[in-house]
């Protein structure tokens, strides 16, 4: 029982936050406007974390994740408006076409090294807006209108919970050891027998297929998409999250997104001065803390420590009582 403890509460802390929120929604204590702030964070967490995997984890930078956003987006609206299909099976097709063309961009591209795969994936970026412009199908530079608005806070909030459990098993498997050791010392990973392009491979794949999900619960809620939703802009709002929050940490990307989204609605009413006063803040934070808000730690990390902490200072109180006898 002692074993899974800190699963136990945390199980606990999740639903009792869930219940918590969704009461004070349903009490209107909660307006629609903080709502929707909210389900727009926890729609950046899953993109946050969906880059983190490729470029905090495995150490390859993307500038592409934008794109795979785009994709999962259109496609599971056409699947949706044109096809008739349901939401779920909507939301696994925007997925797995995201994630399909990672493998189609990654294959050839992954086995470079330095920034060639960063200036691929911006490429891979601008490359699928143009495309998507100039598609009638979806609605073309006009966008994609009628969505139907399927994401409520609760399919937002479990999914952000699904992701983080997901990706949070991963690292702590054999394949996200590999991943991190291609982050430290690519040369060395192979020396040891890592087959660093396929878990790079790999890694690009989930990215991919997390950022298509993003892509699809984000159409399915503001029920209207156009090409410049997703152009090379957003994949640096993604890679700020990312790397405000901390490389290759999750907590770190989570704290990040929900800072990031709520910033510049909390400065509107400075107007054109409140993008100034936005960027400030992250130059200030860059110079000060450039590992990010957390670096590599997760809560569990900064638990420890407290646990750690607490015990030290017992074993001190203890010390000096039992000297003072």
């Amino acid at each position: 029982m002692k074993k899974y403890r800190s699963q136990i509460i945390m199980i606990i802390l999740v639903f009792g936050a869930f219940f918590i929120i969704n009461s004070l929604i349903g009490a209107n204590i909660i307006n629609r406007y903080i709502t929707r702030l909210m389900i727009l964070s926890c729609i950046n967490i899953i993109l946050a974390i969906s880059l983190n995997l490729i470029t905090g984890i495995t150490g390859q930078l993307s500038l592409g994740n934008a794109a795979f956003m785009a994709i999962g987006a259109y496609v599971s609206a056409f699947f949706s408006v044109n096809l008739g299909m349901p939401f779920v099976v909507s939301l696994i097709a925007g997925a797995i076409t995201a994630a399909a063309m990672s493998i189609i961009v990654g294959i050839p591209t992954l086995k470079l090294k330095g920034d060639y795969f960063a200036i691929t994936t911006l490429g891979v970026c601008e490359i699928v807006r143009v495309l998507i412009t100039n598609m009638d199908i979806v609605g073309g530079a006009r966008g994609f209108t009628g969505i139907p608005k399927k994401t409520t806070f609760t399919i937002a909030y479990f999914a952000v919970v699904i992701v983080i459990v997901v990706v949070v098993n991963i690292v702590k498997s054999t394949k996200g050891r590999a991943m991190l050791a291609i982050r430290e010392n690519e040369i060395a990973a192979e020396a040891m027998g890592v087959n660093t392009t396929k878990y790079k491979v790999v890694a690009f794949f989930i990215s991919a297929l997390i950022a298509g999900f993003a892509g699809g619960l984000f159409s399915h809620y503001t029920a209207f998409i156009q090409p410049t939703t997703f152009n090379f802009l957003k994949s640096i709002e993604i890679v700020t999250f990312v790397v405000l929050g901390g490389m290759g940490s999750i907590t770190g990307s989570v704290i990040a997104a929900i800072i990031l989204t709520i910033l510049p609605e909390a400065l509107r009413e400075f107007a054109d001065l409140r993008m100034i006063f936005y960027s400030i803040t992250l130059v200030v934070l860059m110079i000060f803390r450039p590992q990010g808000l957390l670096g590599t730690l997760e809560i569990t990390d900064l638990i420890e420590k407290f646990k750690n902490k607490r015990k030290i200072k017992k074993q001190n109180k203890a010390t000096t009582i039992a000297s003072s006898k």
